[in-house]
């Protein structure tokens, strides 16, 4: 008897997971091997640095057309600074400026990559503003579009950073420019009479026989005339430059700063008074001559550093009035 060898039986599907079915799966892995690869994104291409030299070269070219479009301007201001004492500190203005960016050196941010294009906008400001004063009159429009053509190019070569680094610097060199007239004769007809009324008081505390009438001291035999230019604003304007310096320079708390700020006022009402006082006491004591020689061409000169030394004194005071925990003044950094 013949056994029938079994085979196996036939299933479906076999064939094509062992033939037919394997070869497209392999030229699938194939195909994705021969896949080109995604290309990795190129990193980001980084900005060309603008040289010293390019900068030095835009620079000179900015300063000889503003040297070229403002010289008038430039000569009547030093003509300013010296025909009137109460504007001699402009002279101080630009070094002074130039040792706050010194005392600043630790936090320079360093120039921009390449040109603030949006700069050019200021200076066009400046040249509006330059225009501006030409048909109108307005001398003081000429001194501050320079402070602002300093901004511009500042912000130009620079970047906004170093803009914002330089700007109490650059807020300084408006110190230097005069009050317009119009703000002079309506501002100082309220200083004559407190700077009258605070000169006569003290002289009549000195014994000498001071009586005040509106804008004028009579001093026994001479009468003293308290007019606009003594009224003490020229002077304020100095002494408000004075106390800005402080303010930046000096490092002690908000608190201080901020009494600074507040004592520019009264320090400019001393040092006005007692340039009159001194005035009608050599009138007095000395002679006429001696008393007219200080009032208009020495007090400018001597009531600047009579201020710097009340300053150093108020903040002496305040120094005094807060003590740290080891019993020394509070002179630390505001940081």
């Amino acid at each position: 008897m013949k056994t029938k060898s079994k085979r196996p039986r036939w299933q479906p599907g076999r064939e094509a997971l062992s033939g037919r079915a394997a070869a497209p799966v392999a030229a699938r892995r194939g195909a994705a091997a021969r896949k080109p690869a995604v290309p990795a994104a190129a990193p980001p291409r980084e900005e060309v640095f603008v040289g010293w030299r390019a900068r030095g070269l835009v620079l000179f070219g900015l300063l000889a057309a503003c040297a070229w479009a403002n010289w008038p301007v430039l000569v009547e201001l030093v003509q300013t600074w010296s025909r009137e004492p109460d504007y001699s500190h402009g002279f101080f203005v630009v070094p002074l400026a130039g040792w706050m960016l010194w005392l600043r050196r630790e936090s320079y941010p360093g120039l921009a990559p390449n040109f603030a294009w949006p700069a050019l906008g200021l200076l066009g400001l400046s040249t509006a503003m330059r225009a501006t004063a030409a048909v109108f009159y307005v001398d003081a429009l000429d001194g501050w579009s320079l402070v602002l053509w300093v901004a511009g190019v500042v912000w130009l070569l620079g970047g906004v950073r170093l803009l914002g680094w330089a700007w109490p610097a650059v807020f300084f060199l408006l110190f230097a420019i005069p009050l317009p007239f119009r703000a002079e004769h309506l501002l100082s007809w309220q200083l004559q009479r407190v700077a009258t009324s605070i000169s006569t008081w003290v002289l009549q505390c000195l014994g000498q026989p001071a009586l005040g009438e509106g804008n004028t001291i009579q001093l026994g035999e001479h009468r003293l005339e308290v007019e606009q230019a003594c009224s003490g604003l020229r002077i304020f304007v100095g002494i408000a430059a004075l106390s800005f310096f402080y303010v930046v320079v000096v490092r002690r708390a908000w608190w201080v700063r901020l009494l600074l700020l507040g004592a520019a006022l009264p320090i400019a009402l001393v040092a006005n008074a007692t340039r009159i006082v001194l005035t009608g006491l050599l009138y007095n004591l000395v002679s006429s001559e001696a008393a007219q020689t200080f009032s208009h061409d020495l007090a400018g000169y001597v009531m600047l550093p009579l201020a710097a030394a009340l300053f150093a004194l108020v903040l002496w005071y305040l120094g005094q009035l807060v003590y740290r925990s080891d019993g020394e003044p509070d002179a630390a950094p505001s940081g």
